[in-house]
């Protein structure tokens, strides 16, 4: 008999997360109302502007920064580019640190930059849970003083976090520029910009059932970098472009919701991760949990597994989508690629296992993670799931 999927269970909050109505309403006034270029200085014009500087000033307020300190950019990767480039454009940074578990946007800027003999890349170790060895950056950092040191705050594969205050202190001790992208993060835990310690961080308004195309990106004041992008002397000249007024209203909206109510999400989303765990493990003989799992060391959003060895690994996610389940195999950064994850390859993940990654969010449920164990493992015991 065959299993018909009569609804879509989403877990790839990690690729992006459905809008919240709140957002939606807060957006669609702006639409609706709110028309003008922030730019023109007419009544409607001044309006929009004043609205965005409001937002601005809304966000800043959110993680302690200074609302000059806040780059509005069309998402996390422009903002990790705008971070990378401008840091080794303007400063005259010659060495940077990062690891090889990044996500693309940092480590293809890097690579990129390298190759034009703009800079040279150092890639820190990382264990078989995607630590990053603080001893080894310790030691890169005090035999390339000065350099960009950008590491991610939480990864978005494995969910392992960074020890971001050990990172700042080595930062701090070798003159360093300190980079973190926080695009998974952001939202999900309190952030103070100033206990952070970090010079740049990123965010993107999708991650945390926000607006796709906005987010921003956190600049210390005492960096002096220029615009990536010309044109125009928006966002105090440091990304030329009419601003996305509605999208950033969305983004202010949705961070304000994050922040809200974040004690009660952490606690619902974190029980919803651990009772995925719980029945993977015990309805799964073999299955494999991939990097940190304790709150202290993981985010609690993501949930990376893999299955024991099968013949139709291959076929497994697509399975899985034909039950109904939406999830991913790593990062939803490659267009729809199916390739094998630099992040898995760097921890040594065994190459005869498929990984899965669940992520959950706000509108996540415990019945969603009963229907997605349920279908994988009856795609694991070889019976037939079709639409």
């Amino acid at each position: 008999m065959t299993i018909m999927a009569t609804s879509k269970i989403y877990l790839d909050n990690a690729a992006t997360t459905p809008l919240d109505e709140r957002v939606i309403d807060a957006m669609c006034e702006v639409f609706k109302n709110n028309y003008g270029n922030p730019s023109a200085t007419h009544s409607i014009g001044r309006t929009a502007k004043a609205t965005l500087e409001n937002a601005r000033k809304t966000i800043a307020g959110l993680i302690n920064a200074e609302a000059r300190e806040i780059v509005f950019t069309s998402g996390g990767t422009e903002a990790d580019n705008m971070a990378i480039r401008c840091v080794v454009n303007d400063l005259g940074i010659k060495h940077i640190i990062t690891s090889p578990i990044e996500h693309k946007a940092v480590l293809e800027t890097c690579k990129i930059l390298e190759k034009e003999g703009r800079c040279n890349v150092h890639l820190v170790s990382v264990d078989e849970k995607g630590n990053v060895d603080l001893a080894e950056l310790e030691k890169l950092a005090s035999n390339y003083p000065k350099s960009l040191i950008s590491l991610m705050h939480a990864n978005n594969e494995i969910a392992t976090l960074l020890d971001y205050k050990k990172v700042s202190e080595i930062a701090k001790a070798n003159e360093c520029i300190f980079h973190s992208d926080t695009v998974q993060s952001m939202g999900h835990y309190a952030f103070d910009v100033k206990e952070f310690g970090a010079d740049l961080l990123t965010c993107s308004a999708h991650k945390l059932h926000g607006p796709k195309g906005v987010g921003f990106l956190y600049v210390n004041h005492q960096l002096k970098l220029k615009s990536m992008i010309t044109g125009g002397g928006q966002e105090r000249n440091h990304r030329a472009g009419t601003e996305n007024v509605a999208g950033i209203v969305g983004l202010e909206k949705a961070l304000q919701l994050a922040f809200d109510q974040l004690a009660a999400e952490q606690k619902q989303i974190f029980g919803l991760k651990q009772y995925a765990i719980d029945q993977l493990c015990n309805q799964i003989e073999g299955i494999q949990i991939n990097g940190e799992t304790s709150f202290e060391k993981a985010l609690y959003t993501v949930l990376s597994c893999s299955v024991p060895p099968q013949s139709n690994n291959a076929l497994l996610l697509f399975k899985l989508d034909i039950a109904g389940i939406c999830c991913s195999g790593g990062s939803a950064c490659n267009s729809g690629a199916a390739s094998e994850s630099h992040v898995l390859e760097a921890i040594k993940h065994p190459q005869d296992r498929q990984a899965i990654r669940f992520s959950f969010g706000r509108f996540s449920t415990q019945k969603d993670i009963d229907e997605a164990v349920s279908a994988l493992k009856s795609i694991l015991e070889n019976q037939t799931v079709q639409l």
